[in-house]
């Protein structure tokens, strides 16, 4: 805090300035009389002015009550002689917060700038509160406008449980899933990192994004097939078609996606004999079963998926071109989790709601400290990670708060994410403990050295940012 002392009396005036600053270290400036006061306060407001009664030219009541007129929040104390007890009423009806006679009471003065200082935090306090109060009341205001475009947003876009769209770049790729969905003939291919949600984006093109289709959906995993079954796992087979064929045949995923659609997952994983006959299925809509004459129309949609980059795998011979360039017709890029760091929380919570009503389980909230985890880890496994992750909470735990410390194992390989060196201590009103034990007072003792260490050892703002009194931190710096 920075005091102006005003005194025309020399001896007194180094007297108070070497007090204040040497043993109560606030900041001081000084001026021998009224009218020089007034040049430095108008040069560098102070929140607090000491000043004697009686000086010659402007006397210390003028200098109050100029002062209060261009600084009605800064504080002034009187210095009066003990004979002068009527001015000092005066002074204190002008405006003063206190009067001290003379000769000076160190103790006295001490106290009474300790007051001033705790007096205004709590005024200050109180302004930001109120600025709160009305920056709150413009924020729901604003939130009640976003609720309404929300709300329109949810309707317009309700599909599936399974899935959240909360930015512009979802809302793009699921309004795109809508227009293929008017196209049943076009194929199309789903790109994306695994676990970003290419099959419930192909579900969204199979039923739209405003109704749950009635059709089937038959999904197949093209790494999980082996090479010999792939062509009667697609297309069946007639009875006796090879050895071990079962009495009257079998139906191929196609055949029983009749009239709806077939999502080929891992489509960069399909063996290169087979690709001719599936471009072949995709581009005539007919197929023979395995063993059989009977040509079999399909009226099916095609929908495939890879988390590989097939322009790269045609290069390398290891996809055929022209079934890329076939199934290539309709195509969904899903950026990672990592580049929707956006999308991060509201998926969390939506995860959170959903796990811990299935688990009867009380969470409801993300606490600060694991907002911060949570948005910056990376996400290598994307949203089906993100989902995992909060399923294992709700699992493990139960309460109110998805908090930091559910989190842990997340930092486990990114120290990075961590502010502090002790890796328990991340934010204010959020502290995450470690398992082994820990000392108050070291801890104290680092807070305390590090506040000093980011205001340059300024006492007066560490005691600000720590939210004590200068003589609380004084005894904590005596305790160091």
């Amino acid at each position: 805090m920075k005091i102006l002392v005003v005194d025309d009396d020399e001896l007194s005036r180094f007297s108070i300035e070497q007090f204040l600053a040497e043993h109560l270290s606030y900041e001081v400036i000084t001026a021998n009389d009224g009218e020089s006061a007034i040049q430095v306060f108008k040069q560098n407001p102070v929140p607090v002015v000491i000043t004697d009664m009686k000086m010659p030219g402007i006397s210390g009541i003028k200098l109050l009550q100029v002062i209060k007129e261009m600084a009605p929040e800064t504080e002034v104390i009187i210095l009066t002689g003990f004979g002068d007890m009527q001015s000092s009423i005066e002074a204190l009806r002008s405006g003063a917060c206190d009067y001290i006679l003379k000769p000076v009471n160190i103790e006295q003065l001490a106290l009474t700038l300790e007051r001033i200082e705790n007096y205004q935090k709590l005024r200050k306090e109180n302004h930001q509160l109120k600025d709160s109060i009305e920056d709150s009341n413009e924020k729901i205001k604003t939130s009640e406008a976003k609720l309404h475009s929300l709300h329109t947003t949810l309707e317009q876009f309700r599909h599936s449980s399974n899935i959240g769209v909360f930015s512009s770049v979802m809302r793009n790729i699921v309004s795109l899933c809508d227009n293929y969905h008017k196209e049943r003939d076009v194929p199309i291919l789903i790109q994306g990192d695994t676990g970003t949600g290419k099959e419930v984006l192909a579900q969204i093109v199979h039923n739209n994004s405003r109704e749950v289709s009635d059709r089937p959906f038959i999904p197949v995993n093209c790494a999980a097939i082996p090479t010999h079954l792939f062509e009667s796992e697609l297309f069946g087979y007639e009875e006796g078609a090879f050895t071990g064929a079962r009495k009257n045949g079998g139906i191929g995923k196609l055949e029983l996606a009749q009239g709806g659609t077939i999502f080929m997952d891992e489509i960069g994983e399909m063996p290169l004999e087979f690709q001719p006959k599936l471009l072949r299925a995709l581009q005539e809509r007919e197929i023979y079963r395995i063993g059989g004459d009977k040509l079999i129309q399909l009226d099916v949609r095609f929908i495939f998926a890879t988390n590989r980059n097939l322009s790269q795998l045609v290069h390398k011979n290891e996809f055929r071109s022209d079934l890329f360039y076939r199934l290539n017709v309709g195509q969904i890029s899903i950026p990672p989790l990592c580049e929707r760091k956006d999308e991060i929380i509201p998926l969390a919570q939506m995860f959170l709601e959903r796990f811990a009503h299935k688990r009867k389980k009380a969470f409801q909230f993300i606490e600060e400290e694991a907002r911060h985890i949570l948005c910056n880890y990376e996400w290598p496994g994307n949203v089906r990670e993100l989902q995992n992750v909060i399923e294992r909470a709700v699992l493990l735990y139960n309460d109110e708060m998805l908090r930091g410390q559910h989190l842990l194992y997340l930092l486990e390989d990114r120290p990075d994410i961590q502010p502090t060196s002790g890796g328990y201590l991340l934010k204010s009103g959020s502290i995450i403990l470690p398992e082994e034990n820990i000392s108050i007072e070291d801890l104290e003792s680092e807070i305390v050295s590090k506040a000093l260490k980011m205001f340059d050892g300024n006492k007066t703002k560490v005691a600000d940012y720590l939210g004590i009194s200068r003589s609380a931190l004084r005894s904590r710096l005596r305790k160091l």
